[in-house]
């Protein structure tokens, strides 16, 4: 099965003409001509861009999602592929309305529109589509205040095509790791089964409700941050309905300039979004890309960030977050000595590893890259922040990432371990200790009596221990004289 599924990989990129991207810069170009006399056929006229986003989408879902990323990374491809990709984010072929229909009725079992619709009006026409869903905006009906929502539904039939997709991926990953030394040691079908996990969340629409209402919550008094607000009446596992969010998608810088947005103060209050979501909150927005970031322009929400997509979200624990916040400092102050030993006590990097060689090894990465403005710097990071830096490079190139997060996680730091932090860990604990402290008399008179009926249950034990060994010595005195007499009757 592994072999078909490569081979409709290989199928779709010569019907796009995606050899000619390797091929091209083979010296003598005698392949490429090869190529092409043999696949006379096809029609590759097209420029090289759209090729390999047509070729992507016809790949399916799972591709769109990895063209999604690569979107954001103008540093690693060229220009005008980079431009083709940002169509991914929005601009994925949608599925026609009357699908839509089908799945609204049998999510809300009535009518969508009309006198006992579920929504005053709705727009046939998706004003997002992506891999997964797509988005229309409608109107709740007048007794419900006759609000503006936007509509995400789900594709018809999108399990199978993932599932389908899942198995090309994990089919290329089984073949990495026959014919590639480092295969196995970067576990990618280990990559691919969680990314599998992940797309079967977005499936979940009630899920990603609950996602956006969490972040909803966390950002509550933030002028930074805005998160359109659930509403669940009618939401349903394959569709959510939330406020209709009105702004300019970050990607279109052009746009964002001409309507007055301060492009460099937007990079640096990205940079603090993030950071909250990551050591604040430890729950944050894991798909970060342009298609799913809008600026508001609204006099009252000027230069704020919308936030839309909650699909994929990420959490950390408690010790997650002091291990990650201690080694950015770490970083940030040059200390790679404590980076190294950071990375051993968190369990990141092998127990055996030496904190010298670890901390060399980290010196000779890092040293490079200080004092450089994120134009000039290539990081190799969680698809989370690679998203966020990417967005960075698009927004203000200039942006000294190092200075901007380095007083934002030391004020965290100090929240956490520092007084601020043990008074903040007292007031957490309050509750519990205020049902607790009346009840210490009882507790303690309940464990000194628990610890005196032990005592007493220990010295009886010890009292019947003694008895049955003096009555093994007697018995053992008994069997021996009872053997001699016996003895010595035979001897007679």
């Amino acid at each position: 099965m592994r072999i078909f599924r490569l081979i409709k990989i290989v199928r779709v990129a010569l019907r796009f003409g995606l050899d000619e991207l390797i091929l091209e810069h083979e010296p003598s170009g005698r392949l490429l001509r090869l190529t092409n006399a043999l696949l006379f056929w096809r029609d590759i006229s097209a420029p090289r861009a759209e090729r390999l986003r047509l070729a992507l989408e016809a790949l399916g879902p799972i591709f769109v999602k990895f063209g999604q990323v690569l979107s954001t990374r103008r540093d690693l491809m060229p220009e005008d592929i980079a431009d083709e990709l940002e169509k991914l984010q929005d601009r994925v072929p949608p599925f026609p309305w009357e699908q839509a229909l089908v799945e609204l009725e049998k999510a809300y079992r009535k009518p969508v529109t009309g006198a006992n619709g579920v929504f005053a009006s709705f727009e046939h026409e998706p004003v997002a589509s992506a891999s997964v869903a797509q988005v229309h905006f409608a109107t709740l009906p007048k007794e419900h205040g006759g609000r503006e929502v936007a509509v995400k539904i789900l594709r018809p039939g999108i399990a199978p095509t993932i599932a389908h997709d899942i198995a090309l991926l994990d089919a290329m990953a089984w073949l990495l790791e026959r014919l590639w030394s480092d295969g196995k040691r970067l576990k990618p079908r280990e990559v691919v089964a969680e990314f599998n996990k992940h797309l079967h969340d977005e499936l979940d629409l009630m899920r990603e409700a609950s996602n956006c209402s969490q972040l909803r919550r966390n950002f509550a008094d933030s002028t930074l941050l805005m998160v359109p607000e659930v509403l669940w009446d009618w939401c349903r596992n394959s569709v959510m309905v939330m406020d209709r969010m009105a702004g300019i998608p970050i990607g279109q810088i052009d746009n964002l300039r001409a309507a007055g947005v301060d492009l460099k103060a937007l990079s640096r209050n990205g940079v603090e979004i993030f950071f909250t979501q990551v050591f604040r909150d430890g729950f944050f927005h894991a798909d970060m890309h342009p298609g799913n970031i809008f600026v508001a322009t609204a006099p009252e929400t000027f230069n704020r960030y919308i936030a839309l997509d909650f699909g994929i979200m990420g959490t950390l624990t408690e010790v997650d977050q002091k291990y990650l916040a201690i080694n950015f400092l770490a970083f940030f102050h040059r200390d790679y000595h404590r980076v190294a030993e950071a990375h051993i006590e968190s369990g990141w990097a092998p127990p055996e590893t030496r904190v010298d060689e670890l901390e060399a090894a980290v010196r000779a990465v890092c040293e490079p890259i200080f004092d450089r403005p994120l134009k000039e710097i290539s990081l190799l990071l969680q698809k989370t922040f690679l998203n966020v830096e990417g967005l960075g490079r698009q927004l203000d190139p200039d942006l000294d990432l190092w200075q901007t997060a380095k007083p934002y996680l030391e004020r965290w730091m100090s929240e956490q371990v520092g007084w601020r932090g043990l008074i903040k860990h007292l007031k957490t604990e309050a509750p519990q200790w205020s049902s607790l402290l009346p009840a210490l008399p009882r507790l303690a008179h309940q464990a000194l009596a628990q610890a005196a009926r032990r005592d007493i249950e220990l010295e009886r034990l010890r009292e019947t221990q003694a008895r049955t060994e003096g009555r093994l010595r007697w018995l053992g005195l008994l069997l021996a004289g009872v053997l001699v007499l016996e003895v010595v009757r035979l001897l007679v």
